[in-house]
């Protein structure tokens, strides 16, 4: 009787040992990551400029980014508890409050770093009142066209307008390029090659376009008999032509340099029978200097300039979708055509390949 009672005795006194080493166990868990930052919010001008954070976190590595692209940040000493994060923030352009965040990890830890940047008090932009930057592109990172952003097209010579040109992908089959990004420049080249003219024709946002707005481009053209570059704009949901549209900001043809035009097709007004919308201005140093070409367009009126003087004004007449298919989007379009209907109405001089037309930067504003 008594043995089966001490026997018992150590039976309990296992059990209650055994409970405790299981919740000694659990107290050795591993404790939470923690993350400190010397800096917790970010103010700054529009100016811009570069902030030193000191990192220091209980895990055993760190890292971090930006979810904005006007802040950039650079990590030092990632693999220490402690370390330093340079934040760089560019000069802001625009009249708008700048807002960001960026994110410190470590491990499953996040501790956020809030950036705010003031407004420039006059927008380093030429936009009307009221109007927002909302896309652009400054050439000014890599040598070649950001594909999220930009369409080649691919045609042989003939497919439009009896062109002479042979549009092709970035490069011809021998490996000259058509399309380079450089020194801040998109470089579109018409050139020969075993006997055939290769250039490039670009598009911006193919697939959604632009409604309206602001639309500016600086633009250096090319010099030669044969030469046509063009700066317009199709509709992106096309069918017909000229049923749905087309909106020509800038085109000018070699045989009559620095004359430049814009234009706009429909149904009720096409070149094809002397009906369309056109007007001509002489641009002095068109070839070979850089001016700016832009357009403002709303659902009542469509006015491009020439450096900030007007070019052509059509107001929408409210005579119905043959006399106004601009109410719809519209996607960037940037080619060098070479001979053409044109083109080469006076013929063309091949001495003048390779000829290039370089744009510096198209930036698209709409209403806020």
């Amino acid at each position: 009787m008594k043995r089966h009672m001490f026997n018992a005795f150590l039976f309990s006194l296992a059990v209650a040992l055994w409970g405790c080493g299981g919740s000694d166990e659990e107290d050795l868990q591993p404790a939470a990551v923690t993350i400190t930052v010397s800096q917790e919010a970010i103010s700054i001008s529009a100016d811009g400029g570069v902030y030193n954070v000191n990192i220091a976190t209980t895990g055993k590595e760190w890292g971090a980014y930006a979810n904005a692209d006007f802040i950039s940040v650079e990590t030092k000493n990632t693999t220490s508890q402690t370390g330093t994060l340079t934040v760089t923030v560019n000069a802001n352009p625009t009249t708008d409050i700048r807002t960001g965040t960026i994110t410190i990890m470590s491990g499953t830890a996040r501790k956020s770093i809030a950036v705010s940047q003031s407004s420039a008090a006059q927008s380093a932009y030429n936009a009307p009142e009221g109007y927002t930057l909302v896309w652009q592109d400054e050439f000014d990172k890599g040598s070649e066209l950001n594909a999220d952003d930009w369409t080649h097209e691919v045609k042989n010579a003939g497919w439009v307008n009896h062109e002479l040109q042979n549009y092709v992908n970035h490069k011809t089959p021998e490996g000259n390029l058509v399309t380079e990004v450089r020194n801040g420049k998109l470089r579109i080249t018409a050139l020969k090659e075993n006997g055939k003219v290769y250039s490039g024709r670009v598009y911006a946002k193919v697939r959604e376009g632009w409604t309206y707005g602001y639309i500016e481009a600086s633009i250096k053209l090319p010099k030669g008999k044969g030469t046509w570059p063009a700066f317009w704009m199709m509709p992106v949901n096309f069918r017909s032509w000229p049923g749905d549209g087309e909106i020509d900001i800038m085109e000018e043809v070699g045989y009559h340099p620095d004359y430049v035009s814009s234009s706009l097709h429909a149904n009720a007004h096409v070149h094809t029978n002397n009906t369309q919308v056109t007007h001509e201005m002489k641009c002095e140093g068109a070839e070979g200097e850089f001016h700016t070409y832009a357009i403002l367009w709303t659902a009542k009126n469509i006015t491009t300039y020439v450096d900030g003087k007007v070019q052509l004004s059509y107001d929408n007449r409210g005579k119905g979708r043959d006399d106004w298919p601009y109410d719809d989007p519209f996607y960037i379009i940037f080619n060098l055509a070479w001979g053409g209907d044109w083109g080469g109405a006076q013929g063309v001089d091949e001495s003048a390949l390779p000829a290039t037309m370089e744009v510096d930067y198209v930036r698209v504003f709409q209403k806020k």
